[in-house]
């Protein structure tokens, strides 16, 4: 709890045996009240560990749905929880647990309604070992989707993120894609709903067990980002009306 608010942190898993102990390891308990994991159908034996660490609140994907699917998955568990402060983390230790008390303070006392972990404030990115042209694509996205979307954020494809729940409540994110580009939709709803977004610096980390996406797959999320960025524009201006910016 934190301010008598019910904190739950939401892991989207996929083959993260390897890494899942270390993350929940590093959770701040009892700040965090609730863990739920969502396995995506993986191909190792994350379940089984999960278990074993005592997680209560396991989803199981018995076929593989997608990283939007997964998301979803989990923001309904949390919400049907009684969550009032949600932090998505990866279970691939990419992302320190240890800035959970930083991002609960935040929505917590009212500030912000979402805050992002980001790699590129300081010099997280580059220092934690991001490949030259995802860091490189990473900076083009990000000012074009700025540009488009009348927002300043230093980055717009952190996975490390935290929601009040009267965010999740507003923003119809049922209607979002299943795939990678889930993250970026939800951003631009977030946006165009009038919600400011806090950010803190993150570290990062990059090694083998850590989860990504190879480059075709990254094209296309990129295209997807660009996209997604463009709907939003023109539905400001009033030129179309995308289901994303629909009311549950």
């Amino acid at each position: 709890m934190y301010n008598s608010k019910k904190v739950i942190v939401v892991m989207p898993a996929y083959n993260a045996s390897k890494t899942v102990e270390k993350t929940f390891q590093e959770i701040p308990f009892p700040l965090v009240d609730e863990v739920i994991l969502c396995d995506d159908a993986s191909r190792d034996n994350t379940v089984e560990v999960a278990e074993n660490l005592g997680i209560n609140h396991i989803i199981v994907h018995e076929e593989n749905k997608g990283y939007g699917a997964n998301q979803k998955s989990l923001y309904r568990r949390a919400l049907n929880e009684g969550a009032d402060i949600v932090i998505m983390l990866h279970p691939d230790y990419q992302y320190t647990p240890k800035l959970i008390p930083a991002m609960c303070n935040i929505i917590g006392d009212n500030l912000y309604h979402v805050v992002l972990g980001s790699r590129i404030l300081g010099k997280g990115a580059l220092k934690g070992g991001m490949p030259m042209y995802k860091y490189i694509a990473n900076r083009f996205l990000t000012f074009t989707q700025n540009l488009l979307i009348g927002s300043k954020l230093s980055e717009f494809h952190t996975g490390y993120r935290a929601f009040s729940r009267e965010v999740l409540e507003a923003i119809n994110f049922e209607n979002n894609s299943d795939d990678f580009v889930f993250d970026n939709e939800m951003l631009s709803q977030i946006v165009y709903k009038g919600y400011e977004i806090a950010e803190v610096t993150t570290p990062t980390k990059y090694f083998e067990e850590a989860s990504s996406i190879n480059f075709e797959r990254s094209a296309k999320y990129g295209l997807g980002v660009l996209r997604v960025s463009l709907v939003h524009l023109i539905s400001k201006l009033g030129l179309i009306s995308s289901k994303l910016y629909k009311s549950k």
